[in-house]
Formats: C-alpha cells, structure tokens, sequence
C-alpha cells in the first residue's frame, strides 16, 4: 500500500482568528455572570442580558469582544426574559413584573425610571417608534405608549390563540411567535385597534420570531427554522425550512444569514438564507450552557446561555479558510515539515507555545498536534492549515498521495 506524503506549501499570513473547532464560527470571547442568562439585544458598545431569577438586567462592555466585561446591573422584581434597546432607554421584559423601563445613559448606574404590569407573563418585547410590543403569554400581544417613559400606558392589545413568547415589529405589523398556534402577523397600523391581519400555523412549537424584507423567521421548537414569506401579511405562506438538530429557541438575522440557537447540543448554528426556499447551514459552534437569546451586531453573534452567561461568536464566511499573505507578515522559523506521512512542528517556545490545530479547508479542526512528530498519514489528500493555539497566523499545508 502506498504510504501517504505531504508536500509542504508555506505561505505568510496574517488572520484574525480565535481558537474554535467549529465550521466556520469561531469563539470570541465569553463574560460568565450570575443566574441564567435569557434574553439578550446590543446597542453601540453594549451587550444587554436579561437574566433569569432575580439577576434582572445585566450591561456588558464589549468595545473589545475578546475581553466583554460587566459594567453595570439593574435588579428588576421579577425574572428578565426579554430585552430590546432604543435610545438611552432598555425596555425590559421581566415576566410576572411586566415591562420595566430601564435609563442606561450611565451604564454603570442605572436606574428604573418606569413600568407597566401586563395582565399575565411578559416573555419578549420588541420597540418601534413610541411603543413597546410585549408578548404577554397568554393574554397574546401589548402595545404601550412608552412617549414619557415615567408615564406608560397600555394602548391596545390583540389576545392571540395560545401562548404569545416572542415578538419582532416591522412596518406596521407585530409577528408574534404562539407557542401553540404558530405566526400570528398583527395589524398595528392603529395601536388602539389591533387586528390579526394573518397567520401561519407551524407544525410544532413556535418560541421566536425575527423578520427581516419580506420574510418572517420562524424559530420552531421542534420543527427548526421555517422561512414564512410575508409580503402579504394576509396570506403568509412557508417558502422553505431547516430542520435543527435539536430544539431551536432564538432567532436573529443579517444580511443573508439566519442565527439560531439549537439546545440539542449544537448551540449556534448560521444558517445561509440567501435562497429562502432552500435554506443551508453556513457554520456552527458549541455552547458550554442551553443557549437561549442570540444578537447579532456586523460579523459577531451573541448568545445568552444558562449559567454560562454571555457568548460572543464570530462568522467569518462560507468560503472557510483563506489564505491572504501579507508580506509585512513573516512566520518565524523554524517551520513544519513533513516526512512520510508525519508533521513535524518545531518548538516556538514560550511566547507562542506548542500546541497548534490542523484545520481543513472548510475551517474544521481535524487534529490536534504538537512540538515533534504528528502522524498525519491517515487524512484524506487536500488543503489544510497548521494553526498554533495562540498565533494570529496559519500554514497552509497540501496533503498529496
């Protein structure tokens, strides 16, 4: 049988990227907190969470998301499930208390400045304009005047069949995920006279919703992610899904991408959304704790997790790893080698250490290796990448027969 050989191709670069095992998402940075984080939304330099069990509502500075650090917290009277951000002001959904307004203009000190007991639990809150649109568990959709926000007052309000857990707000409709029920689309082009404009009623259990143009985005509990065309709200209709592997919570979207959160052990799962009927995973990445909420602001995404606090994760495209080489950028020496079948890493010492990963071309570690001698005859002939665990910069290496 013929042995396996590879022929070295190294190439100076300089890259961005964090230790991660994942395809095409790598971790950040992480801020574990107090309690179970549920919800969360960023604004500016600010990551908002809303805690479970009395933690209330945590600020995260991540002006550097390697390094996000809790500034400041508000101790809202009941549990923090939902939060939106507009202005100098943090809406937030905190269950049996209601909508609790929150002044975040000094993040290290906050301070209450109104609220509003909604008649049963508020699970989200999404804010447009002068109003705040809570999904209100079983008394369905909220509207409230948040003009003066020392001064709230309930306008209107649509009882939606089921269960009302999520909510998202675009134009003059509200899209309420019913847990039972699926996608109720609201008219709330008058907020004192709410109507139910359409709905779609999806095969399981609807816990989150995002939308964004003419789509909806269903997070289904136990049916993935359904992509519901609502460019007529009366007529909405399902153009396409992707089924998670596990239970799906939250969505957010950008651009052409769908974030999920999946609690059957794949956390944050991107999903390429560019052809709707049709959607394709673009990347994953594990999470230590049950993510819930995700965010996502330009290329990072952010994920509330049970116990663990607040992920910050990283896409950084289908195309997985690149090589860009940047003459100002030189590898030191010496390099790997390689020499039937076997890659030898040479000691970098302590500043780099001497772990690295090998990577396929997609992103994916597929081997851990060290200082010496690394057997490498049983890969499949392509690309890799030799990655040291601390170096910003990678090898790519050819595998041939």
């Amino acid at each position: 049988m013929k042995r396996t050989f590879l022929a070295l191709v190294v190439l100076a670069l300089t890259v961005t990227v964090a230790q991660t095992d994942s395809l095409n998402v790598r971790l950040v940075g992480h801020c574990g907190m107090p309690g179970y984080a549920h919800g969360v939304a960023v604004s500016g330099n600010y990551a908002y969470m809303a805690m479970e069990y009395q933690y209330g509502l945590r600020i995260i500075d991540i002006t550097n998301p390697e390094n996000p650090t809790e500034v400041g917290y508000h101790q809202t009277p009941g549990e923090a499930y939902g939060v939106a951000v507009s202005g100098n002001y943090a809406y937030v959904a905190a269950r049996a208390s209601g909508l609790r307004v929150i002044d975040v203009t000094i993040p290290e000190s906050l301070d209450e400045v109104g609220y509003y007991v909604t008649p049963s639990v508020a699970n989200d809150v999404a804010v447009s304009g002068n109003y705040a649109y809570v999904a209100d568990h079983t008394s369905g959709l909220r509207v409230i005047d948040v003009t003066i926000p020392e001064s709230l007052a309930e306008v209107g309000y649509y009882d939606t069949p089921g269960v009302a857990l999520g909510v998202a707000v675009s134009g003059n409709y509200a899209y309420v995920a019913d847990y039972l029920f699926g996608l109720r689309i609201i008219d709330a082009t008058v907020p004192e006279s709410l109507t139910e404009a359409g709905y779609y009623d999806t095969p399981g259990e609807a816990y989150g919703v995002a939308v964004s143009g003419n789509y909806a985005y269903v997070a289904d509990a136990s049916a993935g992610l359904r992509v519901i065309s609502v460019s007529d709200p009366t007529h909405p209709v399902e153009v396409g899904y992707y089924d998670t592997p596990g239970n799906v919570c939250w969505v957010a979207v950008s651009g052409n991408y769908a974030y999920v959160t999946d609690q059957g052990g794949a956390g944050l799962i991107v999903i390429d959304v560019t052809n709707p009927q049709s959607p394709t995973e673009a990347g994953r990445h594990e999470t230590s704790g049950e993510p819930y909420g995700v965010a996502v602001s330009g290329s990072y995404a952010y994920v509330a997790t049970n116990n663990m606090g607040l992920y910050i994760f990283q896409y950084y495209g289908g195309g997985g790893v690149e090589e860009t080489p940047n003459p100002g950028v030189r590898m030191p020496n010496p390099g790997p080698t390689v020499v039937r079948g076997v890659l030898m890493i040479g000691d970098r010492g302590p500043k780099t250490g001497d772990r690295a990963e090998l990577l396929d071309a997609s992103g994916r570690k597929v081997l851990d290796i060290h200082a010496g001698a690394n057997d490498v005859s049983r890969l499949a002939p392509g690309v890799y990448f030799v990655r040291e665990a601390q170096a910003q910069a990678v090898r790519k290496v050819v595998l041939q027969r």
